[in-house]
């Protein structure tokens, strides 16, 4: 069934991946994500299977940005892609009560899991990166590029729950960012702000009446996604929908 329904695409990615997304994926929906996205990045054997095995499909189904207001159509799925609504720092080592210091620099001395968990087309720039406002300092807590997107990528990194006003805090660098080191030719900046955890209504809110490219998603330090993450995934149609998005 997997081989005749996806025929078209089975042929454009190497035999080993269809074997992969064959044996680790459930449904058919789930299989064309994989496909398409194995296709579209290019990714091997290792990077396919860190991607099922860590539920890149489910986090991206859960997405919550405010592109869709703020980005052109041209480049709003690509920009929808760059963001996971949960990422897992599974290579992490912290201690039980670490704070958002040590967790950054986790990312920084692990950069090339942390880049692999981002995303293929993410580039590192740096870490607590310094702008200023007036005579106020700014320090982005990281700072990566977007190849595809080619967008400066701002990252403000949360131990807690999301709270609304970090939303306001990235707008502010964002308008920083654009206006100091955006160059001519690269496109808006994007914000994403990763949150130990948050409330999915609370976070529709925040963005609501923001007019800035930012995404909201969590974190975790394990592979499982949590009971009441599951509870959140989208039904059966809203898949087949969000999947005919990607193919246009």
């Amino acid at each position: 069934m997997y081989i005749i329904k996806l025929a078209p695409l089975v042929r454009e990615i190497s035999w080993i991946n269809n074997i992969i997304i064959m044996e680790k994926c459930k449904d058919d929906s789930q299989r064309e994500f994989y496909i398409q996205m194995t296709k579209r990045y290019g990714w091997t054997k290792r990077i396919l299977t860190n991607f099922i095995e860590t539920q890149t499909y489910e986090k991206y189904l859960l997405n919550q940005t405010k592109f869709d207001l703020t980005i052109p159509a041209e480049r709003r799925v690509q920009a929808k892609l760059a963001v996971k609504d949960e990422y897992t720092f599974d290579f992490a080592e912290l201690t039980p009560e670490y704070s958002e210091y040590e967790l950054e620099m986790q990312l920084v001395n692990n950069i090339r899991a942390f880049l692999i968990e981002m995303g293929r087309d993410y580039t590192f720039i740096g870490n607590q990166y310094h702008l200023t406002a007036g005579n106020r300092d700014l320090y982005i807590d990281l700072l990566l590029f977007h190849r595809r997107l080619r967008s400066l990528i701002a990252i403000e990194l949360k131990i807690g729950e999301f709270e609304a006003e970090y939303a306001g805090k990235m707008q502010l660098y964002l308008t920083a960012l654009d206006e100091q080191v955006k160059l001519p030719d690269e496109n808006p900046s994007i914000g994403i702000i990763i949150c130990k955890s948050k409330d999915k209504t609370y976070v529709e809110y925040a963005l609501k009446n923001i007019n800035a490219p930012i995404g909201v998603a969590a974190y975790q330090l394990r592979n499982t996604l949590p009971e009441e993450m599951k509870a959140l995934l989208p039904e059966p149609e809203e898949i087949v929908r969000r999947l005919k998005i990607l193919e246009r």
